[in-house]
């Protein structure tokens, strides 16, 4: 029965070390923003920097499977090409160890209180007053994320200290010396920690037990030299898992991770075995402590990345060739972007992504939209089907956006990023509609192509003049989301309100010429489906301005930012007769 209490009290902190750790990694991801995302973009070819933004990412949400289930996302994205991410994998395997170390720190013994607060157990009780208090008393985001960390540090230790507690008396039960022998069979030492390490997901909850149990002195360097190798491996399930579904390259970052590990262990293990068999090693029969096992977990991992970076080619081709691309010669380019749901995982960088898709919609839709309103100057059929092909991209590229942040926004996220998630939810469907109202004028342009109808020339010089005014308000707009520039942003309110009052003249002049028969009806028409296309651009453009001013505020009000800025803004005054004596009729 005492057997059963301290396995079930085992898995109790094991439980809490997981969940602290999901917690701490979750919140130091979400305080690092895009920031994630512009360091892995910044991978270059040099080993040494990739290895060091690998270890870097890291050390910062430690996590590496997170690290590495995010480059299969950016891979499978074609953000990243997959022979970038090598040198970041050996990184990671390098950054991950830092756990270890601060877990070794609970070996320490000394009469010494100040070397004694040194130990996780006992200063992580002031983390965590710290936390809750931040939690609590502070409405800052980021103080709160930090406050949590606190938390989630807290938790972790006291789960630490649970399954040293567990497994203490462990060392008198002849059931556990028993078991203990099993391992000084160094492929069952690595088979069952492969195993388990794959069970739970986490290298270092799996090493954190290790060193728990190193402090009953039943582990020796002999059992636990294996044991880590074994949970190297083991943590490369997540990525395996994670790579399911997607093209060959993101497969390959996987299989990178997989066999450098097995490979690494298998070479480093037969090494160890041979040498030890010859020379008889005198430590191995030695108990090891936390630290010593946060030393193998290091050295391992060093050594890994030392005996393979000379070899990153071979590495490249061997995962080329383990993960063939079948599909390669029947493959087509998609014709819009790709947002995979493992980014999700890591909703910061999910967010520049969307953030970056959205930009490329904003870019297509002001073409799509300027060839539209050059179609009326030069009429051209090769021209008139890319503007039917990008509205239809722009379509899809609406569908899949806007699914992808609705899922994006169930994930837990910073109030920045969240205020970014609604700015794209506010302007997709605006970006969606410019391109509605171009093939609307590309069908005024074929009706008047295709009769072989022209304006007057009053109408024509008034119908330039609003295009002009169009195409600057749609540079504005665009110029103003793409670099989240409030005062720009805010130009375009009133230059909106010359474009209505522009429409409205020429509306009124055009019926002036229709009574005195210099226009006919039918041209009439035309002009009236113009201008109404040319007023609702306008209002879109206004609508994407106020999301962006409002994203910066954090509100998302547009009916009381434009009833502040129509009356009695001096700013806006200005700029308005600005637009007025820019664009007036003749």
């Amino acid at each position: 029965m005492d057997l059963i209490s301290h396995i079930l009290m085992l898995v109790l902190g094991l439980v809490f070390f997981l969940f602290g750790m999901h917690v701490m990694s979750q919140n130091l991801e979400k305080m690092a923003g895009g920031k994630l995302e512009h360091t892995l973009k910044k991978v270059t070819s040099n080993p040494f920097i990739s290895l060091l933004l690998g270890a870097g990412i890291t050390i910062a949400i430690q996590s590496s499977s997170a690290t590495t289930v995010m480059l299969v996302g950016l891979v499978n994205s074609g953000i990243m090409k997959f022979s970038q991410t090598l040198y970041v994998i050996f990184g990671a395997n390098i950054g991950t160890t830092l756990t270890s170390w601060i877990l070794s720190l609970s070996g320490i013994k000394s009469e010494s209180i100040a070397i004694e607060m040194l130990k996780p157990e006992n200063f992580s009780p002031l983390f965590a007053l710290a936390g809750i208090i931040m939690l609590m008393c502070s409405k800052s985001d980021r103080k709160r994320s930090v406050g949590t960390i606190f938390v989630g540090f807290a938790v972790l230790m006291y789960g630490m200290v649970l399954m040293s507690d567990a497994v203490s008396p462990l060392a008198d039960m002849p059931e556990f010396s028993d078991l203990m022998v099993k391992f000084n069979n160094p492929l069952i030492a690595v088979v069952f920690s492969t195993l388990f390490t794959a069970l739970i997901q986490s290298s270092a909850a799996s090493v954190g037990i290790l060193q728990a149990l190193s402090m009953t002195g039943s582990i020796t360097y002999a059992m636990a030299i294996p044991i880590v190798m074994g949970q190297n491996i083991g943590t490369c399930v997540t990525s395996v898992i994670s790579c399911i579904g997607t093209n060959a390259n993101a497969k390959r970052v996987a299989a990178i991770h997989l066999s450098v590990n097995a490979i690494g262990t298998a070479i480093l293990l037969s090494i160890y075995c041979a040498l030890d068999a010859i020379f008889n090693f005198a430590f191995s029969d030695l108990p090891v402590s936390p630290v010593t096992v946060a030393m193998i977990h290091t050295v391992f991992n060093v050594a890994i990345t030392a005996m393979f970076i000379p070899c990153g080619k071979w590495i490249l081709k061997f995962a080329e060739t383990v993960v063939p691309d079948r599909k390669k010669s029947k493959s087509k380019k998609t014709d819009v972007f790709t947002l995979d749901e493992r980014l999700l995982r890591s909703p910061s960088v999910a967010i520049n992504e969307c953030s970056g898709c959205t930009v490329k919609m904003a870019e297509l839709s002001q073409k799509t939209l300027i060839s539209a309103m050059q179609m009326f100057k030069k009429y051209d059929k090769t021209e008139k089907e890319n503007i039917l092909q990008n509205e239809t991209k722009i379509d899809k590229m609406e569908d899949l956006l806007g699914s992808y942040l609705v899922k994006l926004s169930a994930q837990a996220l910073s109030v920045s990023d969240s205020r970014s998630i609604s700015k794209m939810l506010h302007t997709i469907g605006d970006f969606e509609r410019l391109s509605d109202h171009a093939v609307n004028l590309l069908k005024a342009a074929t009706e008047i192509h295709d009769k072989g109808l022209q304006f007057s020339k009053e109408a024509s010089a008034e119908t330039a003049l609003l295009s002009d005014a169009v195409t600057e308000i749609l540079g504005l707009t665009m110029e103003a989301y793409k670099k989240n520039d409030a005062d720009q942003a805010a130009k375009v309110e009133p230059l909106e309100q010359v474009i209505d009052r522009l429409t409205a003249k020429i509306k009124s002049n055009h019926i002036e010429r229709l009574q005195s028969g210099a226009c006919t009806i039918e041209m009439g028409f035309i002009l009236s489906d113009m201008l109404n296309n040319f007023e609702r651009i306008s209002d879109h453009c206004s609508n994407i301005a106020v999301a962006v001013i409002e994203l910066i505020h954090g509100s998302f009000d547009t009916h009381k930012y434009l009833t502040g800025v129509k009356y009695g803004d001096d700013e806006f005054n200005r700029d308005y007769e600005s637009y007025k004596e820019k664009y007036a009729l003749a």
